[in-house]
């Protein structure tokens, strides 16, 4: 959905672009004082406009392609296993812990009273995935285990006094292993 309205929108801006350019050029036009000069310098105008044109044509073009929402829509399509995650001060509460490798994880993830940042860590403490916790919203996170190991989710977000226990560790297993 946020795609297309940025396309739509691009495409809107673009639109009033070429009208504002067109008005200019035909306006241009009438006054015939400078005859010769004009000329050769709406050959030149005209060159210059119309590469202006495809150059942003095509840098748009790129840009909107390379837009997350398309993928981030594909990716929530997707069916995997869903996990609802509450914050609450000084807690992560997940409505099932057992995880394994190459699993599809969609976290479903909100708060019970004020807002904390679900951040998701590997065993090295590497940042693999991260959303708000809000109260009354629910944000989705979808992940997928490469590798087994003790995964730890943290606060990112300053939640009180005891906001630095709020970290709680999650093991993944491998595949068909106990």
């Amino acid at each position: 959905m946020y795609q297309s309205i940025a396309w739509y929108a691009t495409l809107f801006f673009v639109f009033l672009i070429g009208l504002a350019f067109a008005f200019v050029y035909g306006e241009s036009r009438k006054l015939k004082e400078y005859a010769s000069i004009q000329e050769k310098g709406y050959k030149i105008r005209k060159f210059y406009f119309l590469a202006l044109v495809a150059i942003m044509g095509f840098a748009t073009s790129l840009s909107l392609s390379r837009l997350p929402y398309h993928a981030q829509h594909a990716l929530a399509e997707s069916t995997g296993k869903v996990v609802d995650v509450k914050g609450v001060q000084f807690a992560w509460e997940l409505s099932d812990e057992n995880f394994t490798v190459g699993e599809p994880i969609e976290f479903r993830v909100t708060s019970k009273d004020v807002t904390h940042g679900f951040g998701l860590y590997d065993s090295d403490l590497e940042l693999i995935g991260q959303t708000q916790a809000m109260p009354k919203y629910t944000n989705v996170l979808s992940v997928t285990f490469d590798k087994p190991g003790t995964y730890k989710i943290m606060c990112l977000e300053y939640c009180s006094t005891g906001h630095h226990v709020m970290i709680k560790d999650i093991v993944v297993k491998p595949k068909g292993g106990n």
